[in-house]
């Protein structure tokens, strides 16, 4: 017997407020409270990957080691985030290899957000890379909080009978910490889910479940925002959204609360059906 509802957040700018910067490591420029998926987005062979190294480390490093030394060093993991075509690590790896890229470069941009954040919820580092380019075109950093309202948010969902499920393109180091914040149990976590594997799990859940709500903000929600039974594009953020975002989704709400009426409502939706049948 199939479960109603399920529904399916994404973290960065839906759960979590987020401040993001990003050093253009061509020249310098530093650019403030950006959208990293649509620096992504701008060229066809370009991946965000998160460095998964340990940040508190990386301030004592010697400034001028380059972030291939590191990762070759320390042993550090990336991870793609997500990726404007298929994109594989040994490519990242090899690009980074030739990569000027240095610690220096990478505590600049940590420093901004940890400046601008003081009451900061978790603190994560990453580049985009340019296959086409062969090149680092950005180092990035990015700190969350929780919006006011996502823990009642997630609760009321629950009380509903809703289950809830995370599927985010942030490592599991950082979701752990949102998750058990929150009550969401780690076994229906997914961390460093790209666009694709967002778009998998909606369809794996639609087999399980009466109905499927996605509830995202960025350009790497949007297939699993138009194949889910409701998309839901929040834009809490405050940050403009493309066009094409906004028509991929059903429905457009300012606050994650008003995630609960929609559920509600589908959960109102069901009990009339079943009474009709």
């Amino acid at each position: 017997m199939q479960k109603q509802v399920a529904v399916v957040f994404d973290s960065a700018g839906t759960l979590l407020h987020m401040y993001r910067v990003a050093k253009e490591a061509s020249t310098g420029i530093i650019l403030e409270d950006i959208q990293s998926t649509l620096l992504v987005a701008q060229k066809p062979h370009r991946a965000l990957v998160v460095v998964n190294a340990d940040l508190e480390d990386i301030a004592y490093c010697d400034p001028q080691l380059t972030l291939y030394s590191l990762i070759d060093k320390y042993n550090v993991k990336l991870e793609i985030s997500c990726a404007s075509r298929p994109f594989r690590v040994d490519e990242v790896y090899r690009i980074i290899r030739k990569s000027n890229v240095c610690i220096s470069d990478v505590n600049d941009v940590i420093s901004i957000v940890k400046g601008h954040c003081p009451d900061i919820f978790y603190l994560a580092a990453g580049i985009i890379v340019d296959a086409q380019e062969n090149l680092v075109s950005y180092v990035l950093s990015t700190g969350g909080r929780m919006y006011s309202d996502t823990p009642a948010t997630i609760r009321l969902l629950q009380d509903m009978g809703a289950d809830v499920f995370i599927a985010s393109g942030d490592g599991y180091h950082n979701l752990e910490k949102l998750a058990l914040s929150v009550g969401i149990p780690m076994n229906v976590v997914h961390g460093i889910a790209t666009t694709r594997d967002k778009e998998r799990i909606v369809r794996e859940l639609k087999e399980n479940y009466d109905s499927v709500v996605m509830v995202g903000d960025g350009m790497n929600d949007i297939l699993a925002l138009r194949l889910a039974d409701v998309g839901v594009l929040t834009v809490q953020q405050g940050d403009e959204r493309p066009q094409i975002l906004r028509e991929a989704a059903d429905v457009v709400v300012d606050n994650i609360l008003e995630v609960a009426t929609v559920v509600k409502n589908m959960f109102d939706l069901h009990t009339l059906q079943k009474q009709n049948q």
